[in-house]
């Protein structure tokens, strides 16, 4: 039971928060409530991939996964055989867009699912990183045990107010990527008007940040140029951290907001899917005239992203990324890092 009211409370905040936010920015609110980002956690109850689907099955020898609705929870279980674990799912990670990957809670530890949702195939593969590891256990075959440095990692990256002094606290979080995520306190932007005093709790205007100070303050969450550098990942497993391949495009400038994140996507409003939307991104400046120093495609064409910008494949994910790392692609050639 306690499980379900930290559920619900959540829940509660979340839309209290956005309804303190939407009385002065209703058109952001409305929209940004809506995107992959706004909805990047979801309860188990709330989460309409397993309503969508009451069973879903994998087999991975010599261990066995279902996931089975029952009203609003969904049970996971892992059994060799022998031996079963069987939990309730408490949070989905990611709209699932791509994918979606299952954490519950046992003996007072978080697990990450060992497999996930992934919507290319339409049912549950083995989560991304798990393919490199032979599980030792039932335990560790039913998922990745998440540290005290883990946790709060993960559920900052998809929730709001998440972290507590540096500690996960689910009891206070908002489900999702919600304005307090990137703006801070709404209740002490808030609390300045009452008291006619609004220098007192003024947001961070991100609108003003450098190229270089955005692609930071996106790569709290989508890795930063320097956390790639040093640790890894390498190789194609680096392609879905945007900021850091951005960062060694050709073109990037860390003063030029032209080639900052915000420049090609509102936060506000979900991923454009459409390439004429970011091709007139390019040809703002790529164009005859347009900027002195901004070369002009010498072939003619004008789909900018898809050519310079290309979808790879990331293996396991049954997804392709857009690589952002803009260059020219030459046939056959290297992946690079």
């Amino acid at each position: 039971m306690k499980s379900v009211a930290t559920l619900c409370i959540a829940l509660f905040a979340a839309t209290h928060l956005n309804a303190q936010c939407a009385s002065c920015h209703k058109p952001q609110v409305a929209t940004q409530s809506k995107t992959s980002m706004g909805r990047a956690l979801e309860s188990a109850a709330e989460c309409e991939i397993l309503r969508q689907h009451p069973e879903l099955k994998f087999q991975n020898e010599p261990y066995s996964y279902r996931l089975v609705r029952q009203g609003d929870t969904t049970l996971y279980s892992v059994t060799d055989g022998k031996e079963t674990i069987s939990v309730p799912i408490a949070w989905a990670f990611g709209l699932g867009a791509a994918g979606q990957t299952y954490v519950f809670e046992r003996n007072g530890t978080w697990f990450e699912s060992r497999v996930s949702y992934f919507r290319a195939i339409d049912k549950l593969d083995l989560t991304l990183g798990a393919r490199s590891a032979q599980p030792a256990n039932l335990e560790e075959a039913a998922g990745r045990a998440m540290n005290s440095k883990d946790a709060p990692e993960c559920f900052n990256c998809h929730a709001t107010n998440a972290v507590s002094h540096g500690q996960l606290d689910v009891s206070h979080l908002q489900a999702g990527i919600l304005c307090e995520r990137c703006h801070g306190s709404a209740e002490t932007h808030l609390g300045s008007f009452r008291t006619s005093q609004p220098s007192l709790g003024g947001m961070r205007k991100l609108s003003s940040l450098t190229s270089e100070d955005m692609s930071v303050f996106c790569g709290q969450c989508h890795r930063t140029w320097a956390q790639i550098a040093s640790d890894g990942p390498f190789g194609i497993n680096n392609v879905r951290f945007q900021p850091y391949r951005l960062t060694n495009s050709r073109c990037y400038d860390p003063a030029d907001n032209r080639i900052s994140c915000t420049a090609c996507h509102d936060p506000h409003a979900d991923v454009a899917r459409s390439p004429s939307v970011y091709d007139a991104k390019c040809q703002a400046c790529h164009t005859a005239g347009r900027h002195a120093s901004a070369k002009v495609c010498p072939v003619g064409k004008s789909d900018c992203s898809s050519c310079h910008m290309p979808k790879l494949e990331l293996p396991g994910s049954h997804n392709r990324f857009t690589d952002h790392q803009i260059r020219i692609v030459k046939a056959n050639e290297k992946y690079p890092n």
